[in-house]
């Protein structure tokens, strides 16, 4: 079965870093677009960043210039690294994936369970 885990979540203080992993694994073809999302409490989920398998990189204005994401296609692994950390970033971060899986007829969408990100002084 294909599954995303996340790691890398925590609590920092306003101006720290974070970095966010999103590992996928299972009887994986090959993977698409790779992406983070973020909820808050009483918010609706929204798209933080995300990164296509060539490498093209999109982002939300509220980060654009803090966060940057990457990934690793040999690892199958996307990377949000989060810099210059403000309150509102507080959220729970999931990571998604569009993946072809073995005997699969076409892609399917995943999604990780989420990490809690906490910026907080």
């Amino acid at each position: 079965q294909v599954q995303l885990v996340e790691s890398g979540g925590g609590l920092v203080q306003p101006g720290g870093s974070l970095r966010l992993s999103c590992a996928a694994s299972g009887s994986i073809v090959s993977i698409n677009d790779m992406a983070w999302y973020r909820q808050a409490p009483g918010k609706q989920r929204e798209l933080v960043a995300g990164i296509t398998k060539g490498g093209n990189t999109y982002y939300a204005d509220s980060v654009k210039g803090r966060f940057t994401i990457s990934r690793d296609n040999a690892k199958n692994t996307v990377y949000l690294q989060m810099n210059s950390l403000k309150p509102e970033d507080t959220a729970v971060y999931y990571c998604n994936a569009v993946i072809l899986a073995y005997g699969s007829v076409g892609p399917y969408i995943y999604w990780g369970q989420g990490t809690q990100v906490t910026v907080s002084s």
